[in-house]
C-alpha cells in the first residue's frame, strides 16, 4: 500500500517537472526564433548603416548568440559591431 502512495507522489512530481520544463522550453524556443528573425531583418533592410555600423554578418557564432540570447543577443551583436568587434 505504501509503495503505491510513494509511486503516485513520485509520478505527480515527475509530471510537474516535465510541465515546467516544457513551458520554459517553449519560451526559450520562441525567444530564439524572434532573435534570429530580428537579426535577419536587420541585415535585410540594412539597418546597421543608419546607426553608423557596418554590415552585421550572419555567421555561425552570431546565429548561436541569437539562438541562445534571443533579442538580447541581437542587441549584444549590434553593440559589439558598433564598438568595432566582429563576432
Amino acid at each position: 500500500m505504501i509503495e503505491s502512495i510513494i509511486l503516485i507522489v513520485l509520478m505527480v512530481g515527475v509530471a510537474a517537472l516535465l510541465y515546467y520544463l516544457f513551458r520554459e522550453g517553449v519560451k526559450l524556443i520562441i525567444n530564439a526564433i524572434v532573435g534570429l528573425v530580428v537579426l535577419y531583418l536587420i541585415n535585410l533592410f540594412d539597418l546597421m548603416s543608419y546607426i553608423g555600423g557596418g554590415d552585421l554578418p550572419i555567421t555561425w557564432a552570431s546565429v548561436i548568440i541569437c539562438a541562445l540570447g534571443g533579442v538580447v543577443g541581437v542587441v549584444l551583436l549590434v553593440v559589439l559591431d558598433l564598438v568595432g568587434l566582429s563576432v
